[in-house]
């Protein structure tokens, strides 16, 4: 198998329709050139030029073969360039923030495959609450962080959504018949607060549908806390469906009467979003998450 410069040697003699200007384009001494066109005539077994006085031409084995030189170097010059593209977008570092429960629940696995896909990039992720992280991306502290709800007019990559659940202990009132229940009717209780870190919770949800928890008990930022308080009796708890354990005893969920949602996306900060490897890892998120469900 001759070398690269052989074959683009034969493609410049086809071009240019001389041995001296082909040798010349592809730094070549005259004589070097002929004995690589004699070269590649040997290895083919068949003459691909023939000789005039001022010039040569190509035999017909040489024109069918040029053809297909030509469309090897054509795909070595794009494998090139994609080399060339993705040594910056596949090399360097990622500041990711986000609040426990995404990273603990959302994002671990992909994230370890992400490492695994794209060794070279630098991936450090900063844990903080929902606000710490807004913070953060204001401040090009962070280069893409997880946001909870973001608004409609903010450009952002949707992670996915969380349904909210009343969580009560088994046999409570409010559990007979296993209904959904209204939130107005669920903070009436006692009331474990549980926060998550997070801003958006039972209190601000209340808020925002016109009242207060006028009855909570304690405030934990805890999930597993919050389940340990309603499971002794403490009060009763609206948390996010993903950080409740399917066989945790002596527990009840319901949903509400009114779903409500929580939503995660992915936004950028100004200098992430001209980030190639902040690119690289959306557009792999975006390869490997499901679908959000909209509600």
């Amino acid at each position: 198998m001759q070398n690269l410069l052989h074959w683009r040697l034969l493609v410049a003699v086809a071009d240019s329709g001389t041995i001296t200007l082909a040798a010349h384009q592809c730094g070549m001494t005259q004589s070097g050139a002929s004995q690589a066109i004699a070269q590649l005539e040997d290895t083919m077994n068949t003459p691909l030029l023939v000789r005039l006085p001022h010039s040569v031409v190509l035999t017909q084995s040489g024109e069918q073969i040029v053809i297909h030189a030509r469309a090897m170097l054509a795909e070595l010059d794009a494998i090139q360039h994609y080399a060339h593209q993705a040594k910056s977008a596949h090399v360097g570092k990622i500041r990711l923030a986000s609040f426990p429960s995404a990273f603990s629940l959302l994002l671990p696995s992909l994230l370890r495959k992400f490492k695994r896909r794209y060794p070279a990039i630098e991936l450090v992720q900063l844990e903080g609450t929902d606000q710490e992280v807004e913070n953060w991306l204001a401040l090009e502290t962070v280069d893409v962080g997880v946001v909870l709800n973001p608004g409609k007019g903010r450009q952002s990559y949707p992670l996915g959504q969380d349904l909210w659940l009343a969580v009560t202990t088994n046999g409570h009132p409010l559990t007979r018949g296993r209904h959904p229940v209204d939130f107005s009717a669920l903070a009436e209780h006692p009331f474990v607060l549980a926060t998550g870190g997070c801003q958006l919770n039972a209190q601000r949800l209340a808020q925002m549908s016109g009242f207060e928890l006028s009855n909570v008990r304690v405030t934990v930022s805890d999930w597993s806390t919050a389940i340990t308080l309603v499971r002794e009796g403490i009060g009763v708890s609206l948390m996010p469906a993903s950080v409740i354990p399917p066989d945790a005893p002596g527990i009840c969920t319901l949903p509400l009467r009114s779903p409500l949602y929580r939503h995660f996306g992915l936004v950028c900060s100004f200098s992430g979003a001209s980030s190639a490897p902040v690119q690289t890892l959306l557009q792999y998120l975006q390869d490997h998450l499901p679908l959000p469900v909209s509600s």
